[in-house]
């Protein structure tokens, strides 16, 4: 493990005090204290910050965040800014504890130079030390009294992690006797460090994305909270209400102090940013519940209909949900670009569009005659006669020019070439949008690309009994059943959805027998 980089140390400090003023109605987004920030974000895109997960927290929250700990706990010894950007949860601590130590821990360079600026304008270069590190690879000595890790980790997905960090995170997790998951975003391995630094009584206070509330991955960090936490209270903003402007991403805000685990968590739910000022709305929740709950978000909603149903299954009971097939290219394996002749039989009528779905008057797709069509070749193209091969070869150039075998999908298949595309599923269904998912009979045979689940029965299941479950999922499954991103966007994964409860089979046949 590395050793600390002092690059200011820590000193005497005025005796000054943050007013913590935040207005009753919804808070001033474009009132910002760091005005090199702000300079920093307009010189460099979402985009381009957006591999680092450089997202600078407002202000209002910042102050929020520290103005609870101070509500809490004034007696904080040792401050530590994880991914402290351009300081402002560093300054502002150093004003709300004049008696503590703050580190600012920055690792790129840029940020680092311009949280030093802010340090001098605002007063605090003598008081803040900073740390030119990567947060996980600092190690920080043990200090008699409390220490207050917080800040907003950077959002940065496994995908840009490289496989050493996942390997560290793995084992960090697992010596606080966690298992945990490769597919774990940087903010989760931050929640690991921090709380593998924490001593009894020390406290974790980060703003992230709200996905570790609801993902597979995320429960190895709900599993550590209720291993390594005597206190957590976790607030969720609606996801409809989007704390950063320059990022579309939910927001959750979670506050564990470190001890002896305790029997209860609490979460609350806020619909407003000014929401945010107010300490109370917290729901308490048994560390059981915590337990069997496959996300927590749930734990906040009202159960669909399908969970009061005295008999019910679990939709994977009875069907597979796979999603449809990624063609590596849209543009080259969807007709339209090309304009040469193909044989029918290589030709697929698919559902390439959420809006296929969603455009429907009934939930019945009877006619793919108004469906594109997604070119999938057999793997051997000697099945094809002569004529139909000088047709394909010609098509093949044309892909190859347009840079379709170089992809990342189609050199990771072989042949190159062939999409694979499903066999035709009975109930197709869109899984990401603003509303709830929308369920299809898929009587015309249509095979789906990646906008689409198929769902597949496991067992025989009759066409009215089809068209009932069709109908009943269209009735009861809600946006609570999803995944909630920034916006309101609700995604289902094939997992979610089997875990979806429905009523027996059986069942639903007699209940429309009955009518």
């Amino acid at each position: 493990m590395d050793t600390l980089e002092i690059v200011s140390a820590s000193v005497s400090v005025p005796n000054t005090h943050l007013p913590f003023k935040i207005p009753d109605g919804e808070p001033a987004r474009g009132i910002e204290v760091d005005a090199l920030g702000v300079a920093f974000c307009k010189e460099n895109s979402p985009q381009s910050r957006r591999l680092e997960g450089i997202t600078l927290t407002p202000q209002f929250v910042v102050e929020r965040m520290v103005a609870e700990v101070v509500r809490r706990n004034p007696d904080v010894q040792r401050v530590v800014d994880c991914g402290a950007g351009t300081g402002r949860f560093s300054i502002t601590a150093a004003k709300a504890f004049p008696n503590a130590q703050i580190i600012a821990v920055e690792c790129n360079v840029k940020l680092a130079a311009l949280l030093q600026e802010n340090l001098t304008l605002s007063g605090f270069a003598d008081r803040v030390a900073i740390v030119r590190q990567d947060f996980r690879s600092v190690a920080l000595p043990p200090i008699a009294g409390r220490t207050l890790y917080i800040g907003n980790p950077p959002y940065v997905r496994h995908h840009e992690i490289s496989p050493a960090w996942k390997s560290w995170y793995q084992e960090m997790m697992k010596a606080m006797g966690v298992k945990a998951s490769q597919l774990a975003g940087l903010h989760l391995h931050f929640f690991a460090k921090a709380i593998a630094c924490s001593r009894p009584g020390d406290l974790v206070f980060f703003i992230t994305a709200a996905e570790w509330l609801e993902t597979k991955y995320g429960k190895s960090l709900r599993e550590l909270i209720l291993a390594k936490a005597s206190k957590s209270e976790i607030t969720v903003v609606n996801a409809r209400v989007p704390i950063f402007e320059d990022a579309m991403t939910t927001s959750t805000l979670t506050l564990v102090e470190v001890g002896k685990p305790n029997d209860i968590v609490a979460i609350r739910q806020v619909e407003t940013l000014a929401a945010l000022q107010h300490p109370n709305g917290f729901a308490r929740f048994d560390t059981s519940a915590c337990q069997i709950a496959d996300r927590w978000t749930d734990l906040l909603r009202p159960s669909d209909e399908a969970i009061r149903l005295s008999n019910s299954i679990q939709l994977g009971d009875v069907l597979s949900v796979h999603r449809g097939q990624v063609t590596g290219m849209n543009s080259v394996w969807v007709s339209g670009a090309y304009q040469g002749p193909l044989p029918g039989s290589v030709c697929f009528p698919a559902v390439t569009c959420a809006k296929d779905l969603l455009s429907l008057s009934i939930a019945r797709l009877e006619n793919a005659n108004g469906l594109r069509r997604v070119i999938d070749l057999p793997a051997d193209l000697l099945e094809l006669d002569k004529t139909e091969q000088l047709e394909v070869n010609e098509f093949l150039k044309w892909a190859k020019s347009k840079l379709a075998h170089e992809g990342y999908i189609a050199s990771h298949r072989k042949p190159w070439y062939r999409v694979g595309l499903r066999a035709p599923a009975p109930i197709v269904m869109t899984y990401m949008a603003r509303r709830p998912s929308r369920f299809v009979r898929n009587v015309c045979g249509a095979r789906l690309i990646n906008v689409a689940h198929g769902l597949y029965p496991r067992v025989p299941i009759s066409d009215d009994v089809l068209d009932l479950l069709v109908d009943w999922l269209n009735c009861n499954v809600s946006t609570n059943s999803g995944r909630t991103y920034a916006g309101g966007l609700i995604k289902f994964e094939p997992g979610e959805v089997m875990r979806l409860r429905i009523p027996r089979l059986e069942d639903l046949a007699k209940g429309h027998n009955a009518q």
